[in-house]
């Protein structure tokens, strides 16, 4: 697995910033962008102090924020330095997790000693894209005779562990 720190973190990669409540940058930041984002590095990580989170620039950062949160909101996170990854499209290492309860997935990076069933990013992506329609749209289920809840948990468990389509799936729950 590659190795990130201030050179290279913000090469295509994939991470999940914590938001800090209090950090004050101090006036040598180490690097301001064009949209006013500023990032101070350390030996273990970097502060990120921003107004936009999710896709910056080839990136895909997340930020990990309290209840109080709201979008725009400047907002201090860190992130560690072996918690980004690579957004290429050859390396599985992206599995999706999914809370049936909350009717939510996301894209979470391989961790040391998982054994889920993996894909790429762009793969997770179109993915979390299906599930949550299988979450937000009944019609589909009309087709089937189990109770909409258990189907869906089926169909969805086998999508993210598996390689077939969403198609071959629904068509063998039938």
């Amino acid at each position: 697995m590659k190795t990130y720190n201030k050179t290279n973190f913000f090469k295509h990669t994939f991470c999940e910033f914590e938001q800090i409540e209090n950090f004050e940058f101090p006036e040598n930041t180490n690097y301001k962008s064009k949209s006013e984002s500023m990032y101070f590095y350390t030996d273990k990580g970097v502060y990120r102090k921003s107004n936009h989170w999710g896709r910056v620039a080839n990136c895909r950062w997340k930020l990990i924020a309290d209840d109080n949160y709201k979008n725009q909101q400047i907002v201090i996170g860190f992130a560690k330095w072996q918690d980004f990854c690579p957004i290429n499209s050859t390396e599985k290492i992206f599995f999706i997790d999914v809370n049936f309860d909350k009717k939510t997935a996301k894209i979470n990076p391989k961790k040391e000693k998982e054994t889920l069933f993996l894909f790429t990013f762009s793969e997770a992506q179109k993915r979390i894209k299906q599930i949550n329609h299988l979450f937000k749209d009944d019609k589909w289920a009309n087709y089937f005779d189990d109770d909409i809840e258990i189907i869906r948990k089926n169909i969805i468990s086998e999508f993210i562990n598996s390689d077939k389509t969403l198609q071959e799936i629904k068509l063998s729950h039938k």
